[in-house]
């Protein structure tokens, strides 16, 4: 028996590849019963986006994203079909879809024609670039967004190309804003009665999560530069090497300065006017790089690791995947979710009366 926060509560999925599926199995993972609807044939397109493949022989892939659902074949081109869809659109607590604006409309699976069928539906859109005529004809992927956001132009090292996210960053953002507007509507409905279409664009999401890099530009008007992995306000906040590797540190306060500045025998650097505040470091960050980078390749990542973090300085290893996960395990972080004979990435929410659960 299901019995998360969200049981009862009825989702239709009419979403593909990542932002939509992952905003749903986000309601699923906390109690919701998801259907998804996919094509007849070849599904969800992420079905076929392996390797690798997960035990039961689904791509690895759409496993991650899809799990707490249940999945029905239907053709909207088909009129039984459609009937079907319209039906289960106008039962469904919140429905889920990333079609680009309008498509929707000829199958009457639209925000307009779903409310006037059920005032209480909680309608989704996922669009890439929002809904304005200028923008809704125009396709997202999420290394599209990631590039058309400015997202790749901070990315990177300074003096090479742009780079992008090692994941699908932007459609996972999305989800999660999605799913804050699913919450925040279900509120609104305990309240009033009253549905409501929420919209989450992939564009908008990309521009709330460059975060500090945004408020700066809008404080100044100045494009941000690349800078690889140090970071635009703080120092020193960066990849190192050492003797046999990298690590980081993560400075970010003079106290925590003053603290590795000894632990590297460099005690004086600490008093030293250009490296004696953060704004000062900041401005001469290259200088200090070369310092700090001489001590620390005297010795294993292993020895910095320990050294700094005993001295009170935030420092850490640059793990593998698998070393995250081996990490997580051993610090109670339950990273990993049982789903028959596959596995997936965990829901990071602790819920202490409703935990999330795992069908």
């Amino acid at each position: 028996m299901v019995t998360g926060p969200l049981s009862g509560l009825l989702v239709a999925d009419f979403s593909r590849v990542l932002a939509g599926p992952y905003l749903a199995m986000t309601l699923g993972d906390l109690g919701a019963d998801v259907i998804k609807v996919e094509r007849p044939g070849s599904g969800d397109d992420t079905r076929a986006w392996g390797p690798p493949w997960a035990p039961s022989g689904m791509a690895s892939y759409y496993a991650g994203l899809n799990r707490n659902k249940r999945s029905v074949t239907l053709d909207l081109g088909d009129p039984g079909d459609r009937e079907l869809a319209v039906r289960l659109a106008t039962r469904a607590d919140v429905m889920v879809e990333n079609f680009r604006p309008g498509t929707l409309a000829r199958f009457g699976l639209d925000y307009e024609s779903v409310r006037e069928r059920n005032p209480r539906s909680i309608y989704v859109s996922i669009t890439a670039f929002g809904s304005a005529p200028q923008a809704a004809g125009l396709a997202g992927y999420d290394l599209l967004v990631q590039a058309m956001s400015g997202l790749m132009s901070i990315t990177g090292p300074a003096d090479g190309e742009p780079y992008k996210v090692g994941v699908a960053l932007v459609d996972h953002i999305a989800a999660l804003q999605g799913t804050v507007g699913v919450l925040a509507a279900l509120r609104h409905r305990d309240r009033t009665g009253e549905g409501q279409h929420v919209e989450v664009s992939l564009m908008g999401a990309a521009l709330a999560g460059l975060l500090n890099q945004a408020s700066g530009f809008l404080a100044t008007g100045e494009d941000p530069p690349r800078l690889g992995n140090r970071h635009p306000s703080i120092a020193p906040y960066q990849t190192f090497e050492a003797a046999d590797g990298w690590f980081v540190v993560a400075c970010g306060n003079d106290a925590q300065f003053r603290a590795l500045a000894g632990a590297c025998g460099l005690a004086g650097l600490a008093d030293d006017e250009r490296f004696a505040t953060n704004t000062a470091r900041v401005a001469n960050v290259d200088a200090l790089d070369g310092i700090l980078t001489g001590a620390f390749r005297e010795r294993p990542v292993a020895h910095w690791v320990e050294t700094l973090n005993r001295a009170g300085v935030p420092a850490g290893p640059i793990n593998t995947i698998r070393q995250a996960f081996e990490l997580a395990a051993d610090l109670g972080v339950e990273p990993g979710a049982e789903t028959g004979p596959d596995r997936t990435a965990a829901s990071p929410n602790r819920l202490s009366a409703t935990p999330p659960g795992y069908r």
